[in-house]
């Protein structure tokens, strides 16, 4: 039995330091119990979630608005300028206070107002190089028609047309 023991604290601890962690308590001791805690060569905090940015990965953003009474409708177009294929995108900007978007084409959208985030469709999720997708919405106003003036197109600043 404790050869047994032996052999799955070892295989234990190979599997913990793969995951940069280690065995404390009674694991570290041949015990019963388990608890792991992160390898001293960790740092200490939340873990986070990283998102690649692609060398060469650049964007454009030409947002068109017709505005009537108390509602507009938008165009964008987005064109990829770089040499990265987006096999799946999404748009996030900012609307002026007092704009909530009603409706939408080409895209899914969320929230409906304040920084929202367009996503693809099944039917559009590739951009690639040198080519350009159109999707746009419905939204009211209370009298701001003003575009958002910064987009970000999977993380990266796009230019504006």
């Amino acid at each position: 039995m404790t050869r047994q023991r032996s052999l799955w604290v070892a295989v234990l601890s190979l599997a913990l330091a793969a995951a940069g962690l280690t065995a404390t308590g009674a694991v570290a001791d041949t015990g019963a119990s388990a608890a792991v805690k992160p390898a001293a060569t960790t740092t200490a905090g939340p873990p986070t979630v990283q998102s690649t940015i692609h060398t060469g990965q650049r964007c454009q953003v030409e947002y068109r608005t017709t505005a009537w009474n108390s509602g507009l409708n938008v165009e964008i177009v987005i064109t990829n300028t770089g040499t990265y294929l987006y096999p799946s995108w999404q748009l996030v900007f900012t609307l002026p206070s007092g704009q909530a978007i009603t409706s939408g084409w080409n895209a899914s959208y969320s929230p409906g107002s304040g920084q929202v985030t367009a996503r693809n469709a099944p039917y559009n999720a590739e951009i690639a190089p040198n080519a350009s997708i159109g999707i746009g919405f419905q939204a009211s106003h209370t009298g701001d028609t003003a575009e958002p003036t910064f987009f970000q197109l999977n993380g990266a600043v796009c230019a504006n047309a």
